[in-house]
């Protein structure tokens, strides 16, 4: 976490150009605890919440005010496995394939889409829905853990291909609550 307060006036300063993870003093991977992410986040907000400052002057009102912000985006970013994979591909340089409005080029991971949207489709019982539910959450852990190992062996292409893959599972579980499937947990 960044040291914010000036040692020598002990006034709040304006936040620095930290990522998501110095930001709320965690190491950085595709690998978070959930628990040290919520401990950090919360020690955060305490320090920087813009009551604290209430009395000071304007300025350090609203550095406290970025402060929090950043503080936020740092948390709902990193707490998202897919928002966290984004997010370290665009620091490495390399957003995902599709964020850019151009078409995947990937024949696999289309035709793995549309039979995952096919099996929707067909399925016309609640436990149908609940077995396709069952399976992605399957599916989606894997994938995590697949992406967790390719950022871990800096292997970008494969982190990026896994990420895509993701992003269309969690469009399918959108679409799958939509149809009543119960809440898919989160690992």
């Amino acid at each position: 976490m960044e040291d914010a307060i000036c040692a020598g006036c002990k006034s709040l300063q304006p936040p620095g150009q930290i990522d998501h993870f110095a930001r709320l003093g965690l190491p950085r991977g595709f690998a978070v605890d959930g628990a040290m992410l919520e401990r950090h986040y919360f020690a955060a907000q305490r320090r920087f919440h813009p009551d604290r400052f209430a009395g000071r002057g304007a300025r350090e009102k609203n550095f406290s005010l970025q402060h929090a912000t950043l503080i936020n985006e740092a948390y709902e970013t990193l707490r998202d496995p897919l928002s966290r994979a984004r997010y370290l591909l665009e620091t490495a340089g390399r957003p995902l394939p599709g964020d850019d409005g151009r078409s995947i080029a990937d024949p696999e991971l289309l035709m793995e889409a549309m039979e995952w949207r096919e099996a929707l489709e067909e399925a016309e019982t609640p436990e149908q829905v609940a077995g396709i539910a069952a399976r992605l959450a399957t599916e989606t852990r894997a994938v995590e853990a697949r992406i967790g190992d390719a950022f871990a062996g800096h292997n970008i292409d494969g982190a990026t291909r896994e990420t895509l893959r993701l992003s269309y599972l969690v469009k399918l579980g959108i679409e799958l609550k939509r149809r009543g499937a119960p809440r898919l947990a989160r690992i």
